[in-house]
C-alpha cells in the first residue's frame, strides 16, 4: 500500500498523560487532512474531538487504560458515558492479572460487559501481548473471537513493548468469526506499517505514519 492508502487504516493517536486540548485539536485537524480511519483520544477529550470531526472521521476512545484491572461495572460506565460524549469506537484492555491466572470466564464476562454497553459501536480488546505467553495470546484470540467485539488489539503502548510482527501472525492463525486484527505501539514507518498490514491487521495505532506524510510534503 502506499502511505495514503496506509493513513486509510490508522486510529491516529494521542493517549500521553501530558495531552493538552490544544494538541487533540491538531491530532483532530491532521485527522481530517489525511483521511485517517479515526483519532484515538483519552476519554475526557472525546466530547472535544467529536465536535471537531463532525462524524467525519471517527471518535475512538479507551476503556481500564493502560492496565485494565478497573471492574467490569467501572469499565462499563466508562463506556456508556464515552458513547454518550460521541465515541464511535472504543478500545478497551483486559484483566490480565485474571487471565494469567487462568480465570478466562471472568475476562469473558469484562470484555461482554463493554460489549453491552457499547450500543453497536466498535469494539476493540487490548490483551497487552508483551505481557503475555503465546498460549495465552492463543486463548485471548479465542476468547475474543466468542465475546462479540470487533477487533483483538496486541497493545496500549504503555508498556515492556508495542506491536511485532510475530504477534500478528499468531493473531491471523487463530482468530474466529471475522474477528479483525489491531496492530498498536512502536509502528514508526511505512515498511513496518506495510508489513503489519500484509501479515493480517486492519488497523494500525499510531501517530507516526501521519508525521512522516507531512514529512513527505503530503
Amino acid at each position: 500500500m502506499n502511505i495514503n492508502e496506509i493513513l486509510t487504516k490508522c486510529d491516529h493517536t494521542l493517549l500521553l498523560q501530558t495531552a493538552t486540548t490544544s494538541e487533540i485539536n491538531a491530532l483532530c485537524a491532521d485527522a481530517l487532512r489525511y483521511k485517517t480511519a479515526s483519532v484515538c483520544v483519552p476519554p475526557c477529550y472525546v466530547r472535544q474531538a467529536a465536535e471537531i470531526l463532525k462524524g467525519e472521521v471517527k471518535v475512538c476512545t479507551v476503556i481500564g487504560f493502560p492496565n485494565g484491572n478497573t471492574t467490569s461495572n467501572c469499565k462499563a460506565f466508562e463506556t456508556r458515558e464515552a458513547v454518550e460524549n460521541g465515541a464511535d469506537e472504543i478500545d478497551m484492555v483486559i484483566n490480565i492479572g485474571a487471565l494469567r491466572e487462568g480465570n478466562y470466564d471472568y475476562v469473558r464476562d469484562d470484555i461482554i460487559a463493554v460489549r453491552n454497553a457499547c450500543k453497536g459501536k466498535i469494539l476493540k480488546v487490548i490483551i497487552e501481548t508483551c505481557l503475555l505467553t503465546d498460549d495465552e495470546k492463543r486463548i485471548m484470540c479465542k476468547i475474543v473471537s466468542q465475546s462479540g467485539a470487533d477487533y483483538i488489539k496486541t497493545s496500549t503502548g504503555f508498556s515492556k513493548s508495542g506491536a511485532t510482527f510475530d504477534d500478528v501472525k499468531l493473531f491471523a492463525e487463530n482468530v474466529e468469526n471475522g474477528l479483525k486484527i489491531k496492530a498498536a505501539g512502536g509502528i514508526s514507518s511505512v515498511d513496518d506499517a506495510n508489513e503489519f498490514l500484509s501479515l493480517g491487521a486492519d488497523r494500525l495505532g499510531t501517530s507516526r505514519i501521519v508525521k512522516i506524510a507531512k514529512e513527505m510534503g503530503i
